[in-house]
């Protein structure tokens, strides 16, 4: 039997936590749920600690997203679980569709499992510089890899042991684990696939990307960190180790 652990990088969601904690307990029950307070300013931890059956870790920082996620990664890699979803605190995404994903690992063994909003026509929302940001990156990891990518920003992923257990080592993770972690993992051999799901819209709270400021800076920093990981393959410098 597998040991599956759902991650949940969560920053103040103190609105959000208990119905995606009841959504992963009814729709996905075999995975272990652990939460990861990103020093929140609001009451998430306090929710937290109110939600039986569930593991956290409280960070004494705000380490933003993507070392929230890493932290999971090292959990994940230390207790020997088999395989990690990453799973959003917000409220978007679904366990039923975590469910189906994992699944889809089993059956076909890849390596990497990506819930896709644009794979298939779905009901879910896209602010107009997320739409942008999409089909340009869609754009270039297809330029330097060969591989179409539909949803390169997606936060709801399946990972085997054999990607997450070298992740959780990189000693600067992107802070942006997105298009730029794809183009690496791709490089490095790992078997990407999408499959579409459903996902609903933030009912409370603000998104990290959220605005237009965030956005811009947001894609001005992808930019550079996907150069960066273009060259570093051309000299045979590898961030992600098998």
């Amino acid at each position: 039997m597998n040991k599956v652990l759902m991650i949940v990088p969560s920053y103040n969601e103190a609105l959000n936590l208990k119905t995606v904690a009841n959504d992963i307990k009814e729709n996905f029950s075999e995975a272990d749920i652990l939460f990861i307070n990103d020093c929140s300013k609001d009451d998430t931890l306090n929710v937290i600690k109110s939600i039986e059956g569930v593991s956290y870790l409280d960070l004494p920082i705000n380490l933003g997203y993507s070392y929230a996620v890493q932290t999971g990664l090292k959990y994940a890699a230390q207790e020997d679980y088999d395989y990690l979803i990453q799973f959003d605190g917000d409220g978007q995404h679904l366990a039923s569709e975590a469910k189906k994903m994992y699944e889809h690992a089993l059956e076909t063994e890849a390596d990497i499992v990506i819930g896709s909003r644009f794979l298939s026509t779905t009901n879910y929302q896209h602010s107009f510089f997320r739409k942008v940001g999409t089909k340009l990156f869609q754009i270039i990891i297809k330029m330097l890899t060969g591989k179409k990518i539909y949803d390169p920003t997606s936060g709801l992923q399946v990972l085997k042991r054999k990607v997450f257990a070298p992740l959780s080592k990189i000693y600067a993770y992107p802070e942006f684990p997105d298009a730029n972690l794809l183009i690496e993992l791709i490089y490095q051999g790992y078997g990407i696939e999408e499959i579409s799901v459903q996902m609903k819209n933030r009912e409370f709270g603000e998104s990290m990307h959220g605005g237009i400021i965030k956005p811009i800076k947001y894609m001005f920093k992808m930019f550079y960190y996907i150069i960066m990981v273009f060259f570093n393959n051309l000299t045979g410098k590898k961030k992600v180790k098998k």
